[in-house]
């Protein structure tokens, strides 16, 4: 049996659905029914035969931070690809982000020392690579360091540690680090606030760049390193680097949208900055702009995903085909 937690998450639902068209016998972890409706309409991007594949996965209602519940979940348990997260850039969550990522990876290694289980597959971040002052490309030996680190980046950090230590207690691991995620459906949070901006004909386009996948890939090289005897290895998973740019320009044309044309400047930044604590103190909304989100966008590193293209012989999706494939659902869903 293999298990996955955050099965109601961008990677999670397209993981669930790959391993259910591959008739693997796979059990999820769920935290509130309404989430459940997603999987489903992720199912539907792909496939007409959402029910019979969604009935082939055994859910079951539990949290990465609730002990008993897990204890359920890991019965007869072989494999687990560690999928649950919780995503924040805001200094005010580093507890909670603290604790879920963490705490809740910890949790994950224990029961899988616990119920000996083969292997886990933990999905990581670019984040917790390290920066590099050069021109050139960061990789898995590029040190982390935690000076210019968003939260986020930090727990996840810490999470990876928790994982290395199961590694030491004889569980064979595997660890990607996948850049931003290109995917439908999950319009509210993460990558999806890039089809949303440019749906909205905004003129301003942030400075910088990042690594950036498809959702698919990134879910087609978890199934691959899980399937093999590779162990004690990390990936940078990483299709393209691009500058933001450029990929609310490819967002745009899929749409027909006009792509933005002005880049922020860095006194708007400092501004905006401000401005979001002021919102921060008087709503209780996490900040967004921050001096890690700001550093990041003036000083962008780029991603070598060689490691894992020569480890599979693996070739990338053009990123264009996801964003345009992306971008026709989120036209679908939010006609006017």
């Amino acid at each position: 049996m293999v298990l996955v937690t955050g099965g109601t998450g961008l990677v999670g639902s397209h993981l669930l659905l790959k391993l259910a068209m591959q008739n693997v016998p796979v059990r999820a972890i769920y935290r509130s029914v309404e989430k459940l409706e997603q999987v489903k309409k992720t199912f539907s991007y792909y496939t007409t035969n959402v029910t019979a594949l969604y009935d082939k996965i055994d859910w079951v209602q539990g949290d990465i931070l609730d002990i008993p519940s897990l204890d359920d979940a890991f019965q007869n348990v072989t494999h687990v690809y560690h999928c649950a997260a919780l995503i924040s850039f805001s200094p005010s969550d580093f507890n909670i982000l603290d604790r879920v990522n963490r705490e809740g990876t910890a949790n994950i290694v224990n029961m899988c020392i616990a119920k000996n289980v083969q292997k886990l597959c933990y999905v990581s971040t670019i984040g917790t690579i390290g920066r590099t002052s050069t021109s050139l490309a960061a990789d898995e030996e590029t040190e982390f360091n935690r000076q210019f680190a968003n939260p986020y980046a930090i727990t996840k950090h810490l999470a990876e540690m928790e994982v290395w230590r199961g590694a030491q207690e004889q569980i064979q691991v595997v660890i990607i680090n996948p850049g931003v995620i290109l995917g439908p459906g999950y319009w509210e949070n993460g990558s999806g606030s890039f089809f949303k901006t440019a749906h909205k004909n905004y003129s301003y386009y942030p400075p910088g760049g990042s690594g950036f996948v498809a959702v698919a890939d990134v879910t087609a090289i978890m199934v691959q390193l899980m399937n093999t005897d590779i162990h004690g290895e990390r990936y940078i998973v990483v299709a393209s680097n691009n500058t933001y740019k450029e990929v609310l320009e490819m967002i745009s044309r899929a749409m027909n949208k006009k792509a933005p044309y002005k880049k922020l400047q860095p006194w708007q930044l400092q501004i905006g900055k401000y401005l979001d604590l002021l919102r921060h103190l008087l709503t209780g909304k996490p900040r967004t702009i921050t001096h890690s989100t700001i550093h990041g966008l003036l000083h962008p590193t780029t991603f070598d995903s060689s490691k894992i293209i020569k480890t599979l012989d693996y070739t990338f999706e053009p990123l264009e085909n996801s964003i345009t494939f992306s971008s026709r659902i989120f036209m679908k869903e939010h006609a006017e």
